[in-house]
């Protein structure tokens, strides 16, 4: 695993999704932990009757990076537009918003700012998407 000595490795990802996207979800928060890259996901984090968008604020509060998963589904999501809007006006996250296209979708109905932002792409290899997320925070994927 290289790693580069820089500040813009994550504490902790915010990942904000469709939950009709979960198992592609799954395979990110698994390849992500992986490689020590620790990450908050609803479908993970929420326990039970917590009130989950207290739980969902406080997280988006913690989390240092944001990331969100584009597809269709995500882009109808009145909670994915609510996520990215609160990433979108926090500071901390300036230059720390990672638009990933699971599959193609009209980015502009989710925010016309998305197109400004890195994309990573996992619609055409979902290894390179994950290859080419690493490689932001300056970490090799294992084989």
């Amino acid at each position: 695993m290289a790693r580069k000595s820089t500040s813009r490795l994550p504490r902790e990802v915010f990942i904000s999704h469709s939950s009709r996207n979960q198992k592609f979800v799954e395979r990110l928060v698994d390849v992500l932990r992986d490689h020590g890259v620790p990450t908050w996901v609803s479908s993970r984090s929420l326990i039970g009757a917590q009130q989950w968008h207290d739980e969902i604020g406080a997280a988006l509060s913690r989390c240092d990076w944001f990331a969100v998963v584009l597809s269709k589904d995500a882009v109808r999501s009145e909670w994915v537009k609510r996520e990215l809007v609160r990433a979108l006006r926090d500071s901390r996250y300036d230059g720390r918003i990672i638009p990933l296209l699971n599959r193609q979708c009209d980015l502009d109905k989710l925010s016309w700012t998305l197109r400004q932002m890195q994309i990573v792409d996992f619609v055409a290899d979902e290894q390179s998407g994950f290859r080419d997320l690493l490689r932001i925070w300056g970490i090799g994927l294992k084989p």
